[in-house]
């Protein structure tokens, strides 16, 4: 424990994107509203594992340029492992936008060099520009329904969004537009969109109550959003912002795209040949 007085230099929210095949999707829906990543390899399996290929694959998309490699569970190798895991980590980020990072070792359960985790952040990942003038927009990464099964009616609250502010101010009380909204088929085949109006009730970071949010750190925004609409991330990829100010809402895209090594989502059969896709 540290007994002396210690001031507040930044404050930082975590995104966990988790490494799991059937969470890949999870994973890269977080890296669209992060500044910097950490990248955990695990120091007592080869480097790298098909998910680490995957996560270096969306950084490289998204083009972070702020990361820092974790090289966890040291206490569990010997010191050879341990270095020459290092030199597999070196050789598995040449050529990519992760290459020249710094790789730190570190054991979370020991809480071995978890201060130099936290220097490097502060001192090496730069805070970005924000804007705070421009009419709010916030990328939805969550959305979920607080209310406990039996709630009474008088009780329900509405549905919660969470994700990051990337402009502008948002703030108790105003009325905000999330896009595209409820969407459907028409009776003729066509993809209909309904924008979804309502107000925020109320926003929190962590545990902390706010009354206004500005662009960088997760927040939730609670609504008077029908809590069906909002439960098991359905509104997860939507964007939330002030009435009239949204991009518009189309049904047809020409994308440019790139192909990752490994199917997102889909375990490999066998160990040998990567998964292949079939038609049903």
């Amino acid at each position: 424990g540290c007994d002396s007085n210690m001031n507040l230099l930044r404050h930082i929210s975590f995104v966990d994107c988790p490494g799991h095949d059937i969470l890949m999707a999870t994973m890269l829906n977080g890296v669209a509203v992060m500044d910097a990543a950490l990248m955990l390899i695990s120091g007592n399996e080869p480097c790298p594992q098909p998910q680490t290929s995957e996560h270096l694959a969306a950084i490289d998309v998204m083009q972070l340029e702020n990361i820092i490699i974790i090289q966890n569970k040291i206490d569990l190798v010997n010191e050879q492992t341990a270095e020459n895991q290092y030199k597999d980590i070196l050789e598995f980020v040449q050529g990519t936008i992760a290459e020249g990072s710094p790789v730190i070792p570190i054991s979370a359960q020991l809480k071995y060099n978890v201060d130099v985790v936290v220097e490097y952040l502060i001192k090496k990942v730069p805070i970005p520009m924000r804007d705070f003038e421009s009419p709010a927009r916030m990328t939805v990464i969550r959305s979920f329904d607080v209310n406990k099964p039996g709630e009474e009616v008088e009780g329900l609250k509405g549905g919660v969004a969470g994700g990051s502010i990337t402009r502008g101010v948002i703030r108790v009380g105003q009325t905000i537009e999330f896009r595209p909204g409820v969407w459907g088929i028409s009776q003729k085949g066509e993809v209909i969109c309904q924008p979804i109006v309502t107000t925020v009730q109320s926003m929190h970071a962590e545990k902390n109550r706010l009354q206004y949010a500005i662009p960088g750190g997760l927040i939730g925004v609670g609504t008077l959003i029908d809590p069906s609409l909002t439960r098991a991330n359905r509104l997860s990829g939507q964007i939330l912002g002030a009435v009239g100010t949204l991009p518009a809402v189309y049904v047809e895209l020409s994308v440019d795209y790139f192909l990752l090594r490994r199917l997102i989502g889909v375990k490999s059969e066998g160990e040998d040949g990567p998964a292949k896709v079939r038609r049903n």
